[in-house]
Parts: structure tokens; C-alpha cells; sequence
């Protein structure tokens, strides 16, 4: 499995991140809680994980509402792995009635770390990360508050999720910045235009997360695929006509391309193409299932060569002729 260090941190990771956000009973929708989520079988693919490389596991509060995080640390304990692992999670989001909204106030903060660290059973957190900007919390706050729990011990590096270039500036001047997350993938390309040139400027580590556009790359979408009344993907422009049609159009022509080239569907080819963007470190890929760990070890040891990126690009421009980005998914403020 690729690794690599992210900035000013030392921190050793697997470029495969595994994403824990379909995991625990809690999400506040079944994108994220689906069908084929059970407890027995997310444990073993955090096990199976880690013995495959995947040393990186990304979680959150907000995750199945704390479920997530206490299932990483349940799977870390029971097979010794807290050590072979870089562990990260975020802050700065809560909830009321399964609505999640924005706090990211240093107290608020300080009181998440606590319960993160307890949950997650561990002493210390690798990686912190603002989940989303709190607009009604001045940022000197909150960045004052990182740097506190970083001088603390608490967590050794700090990160931000769903910032604009100017936000991660402004960010990492008061608290120096290891990494930024952020949607990237191939039908949600937004931070090409600012922020991921900024986070290159600066020297931050990028995790792209929804490497899959929320199943969208899978392959597994079909015309009929329909999905429960809370499913996130309700929201998702995406996934409503007329341009459902266009995205499924371009991942049955990409998966063309994929097999015809060895590989065995659209999925890899998908994150593939996320891992050899220049400026990318990580790429995030979330699981409910051990037998979801298989495709992620079709990565190693290639990338795509100059013809298939110009081919990908070519079905994207005939297929998706309205494309439309993740802005839904922004939780609301105080």
C-alpha cells in the first residue's frame, strides 16, 4: 500500500484512507447507515484494513453520533493496532435532533476532544480537523483553540474540512495547518479552482473525501436505484433527473474504459485518478464490510498514463453537460 508523510507532522499514512462515516446506527441518513450495516461485520473491515495496509482511519462525532468513533476504537483495541495507526477525526459540529449544525467555539471544542479521545481510547488523536467552518464563531477562535489542544498533547496535528482557499490561509497563519479535507472526485471538482492551489502554496497535506461521489462511482447505480426517505442522496442534484441520467451515462462509458483496460470496473479507475491529481495526498474511501476492503488493493503499483486521463476527460465533457457540486451537503449554522 502507498504512503506518505503529511506536512509539518511526521505523521506516516497510508494513501488509502479509510473512511468510517457509514458506520454506526446513529447517521442521520441511510447513505450513511444503509442497507448492510451491521456492528460484527464493521469491525472486521477496520481489522482486515489495518492487516492490508490501510493504516489510516478517518472518523468523526457526527459520525452514527459517536458510534463510529467508539467502533474504530473497539476495532483498535481488540487487535492491538492503536500503535499502526494514524488516527483522525474532527470537531466542531453538533446536533439536535439528528440535525447536525455548526459550533466550532473553543469550548465546545475542548469538551469534544475529551469525549473523541475517550470514545476513540486512546491518548492522544494524530490528526484534529475542524469538520466545517463555524462563520459564527470568529476563526481566531477557533484556530487559538487547535493550537491549545496541540500544545496540550492532546492531538499532535491540526487539520480543516470544507474551507475556501482564503479560509485555510487565514487558518494556518494563526494555527500552522497539516491538512485540509475536502469533496474531490471526478464528477465534484471544485477545489481545483482555489483551494487545492492554495493548500499546494502552503504546503498542506489534501485528503479528498467522496472519492465515490456517494456511490455514484461505484458502478452499483442503476436507473431504478431508489433510496430511502432520509438518504442524503435525496438532496443530491445528482441524483435527480435530468442529470442522474447524464452522471450514470458517464460511469457506464468510464467503466467501459476501465475493464477494457484491465481493471476491474469503474471503481478503481475512480480513485485511481483521485490519488495521481498532483497536490493530493490521501484519498478517503468509506466501508461497512470487510469484502469492501478487496478493491482498494487493486491500487498499488500503477497509474493512469497520459492517454487515459485524456480519455476520461473526453466522456465527462460528451456526458455530464450540467455538473453540479456538494454544496448541498453544508451543514447549517447557530
Amino acid at each position: 500500500m502507498e504512503t506518505t508523510t503529511l506536512a509539518n507532522s511526521g505523521l506516516t499514512c497510508s494513501r488509502i484512507a479509510l473512511g468510517t462515516r457509514t458506520m454506526g446506527t446513529g447517521a442521520r441518513d441511510s447513505a450513511a447507515a444503509g442497507a448492510g450495516w451491521d456492528r460484527h461485520n464493521a469491525l472486521q473491515a477496520i481489522l482486515e484494513a489495518v492487516e492490508n495496509g490501510i493504516t489510516t482511519i478517518d472518523t468523526a462525532p457526527l459520525y452514527g453520533f459517536g458510534e463510529s468513533e467508539a467502533l474504530v476504537g473497539e476495532a483498535l483495541h481488540r487487535g492491538r493496532l492503536r500503535q499502526h495507526v494514524t488516527l483522525s477525526t474532527q470537531a466542531g459540529l453538533d446536533w439536535h435532533d439528528g440535525t447536525p449544525f455548526r459550533d466550532a467555539r473553543p469550548q465546545r471544542l475542548f469538551e469534544e476532544v475529551h469525549a473523541s479521545l475517550r470514545r476513540l481510547r486512546t491518548d492522544v488523536i494524530d490528526l484534529y480537523q475542524v469538520h466545517w467552518p463555524d462563520l459564527a464563531c470568529p476563526l481566531e477562535d477557533t484556530a487559538g483553540a487547535m493550537a491549545t489542544l496541540r500544545r496540550q498533547g492532546k492531538i499532535r496535528a491540526v487539520g480543516v474540512s470544507n474551507v475556501t482557499g482564503q479560509q485555510l490561509r487565514a487558518f494556518h497563519a494563526i494555527c500552522p495547518l497539516t491538512a485540509v479535507q475536502a469533496p474531490y472526485n471526478l464528477f465534484e471538482r471544485g477545489i481545483e479552482e482555489d483551494l487545492l492551489p492554495t493548500a499546494r502554496e502552503l504546503g498542506i497535506s489534501v485528503l479528498g473525501y467522496s472519492a465515490l461521489c456517494r456511490g455514484l462511482l461505484s458502478g452499483k447505480m442503476r436507473p431504478h436505484t431508489r433510496f430511502s426517505s432520509d438518504d442524503l442522496r435525496n438532496h443530491d442534484p445528482k441524483f435527480q433527473p435530468p442529470r442522474y441520467a447524464q452522471y450514470l451515462e458517464a460511469v457506464d462509458a468510464l467503466n467501459t474504459l476501465a475493464r477494457d483496460n484491465g481493471l476491474s470496473g469503474v471503481l478503481p479507475l475512480a480513485v485511481r485518478w483521485l490519488l495521481d491529481q498532483p497536490g493530493v495526498d490521501l484519498a478517503l474511501w468509506g466501508v461497512r464490510r470487510p469484502e469492501q476492503i478487496l478493491p482498494m488493493l487493486e491500487l498499488d503499483g500503477w497509474h493512469l498514463d497520459d492517454a487515459l486521463n485524456a480519455e476520461i476527460e473526453r466522456i465527462l465533457a460528451e456526458t455530464i453537460t450540467d455538473p453540479v457540486g456538494p454544496e448541498f451537503m453544508a451543514p447549517a449554522g447557530r
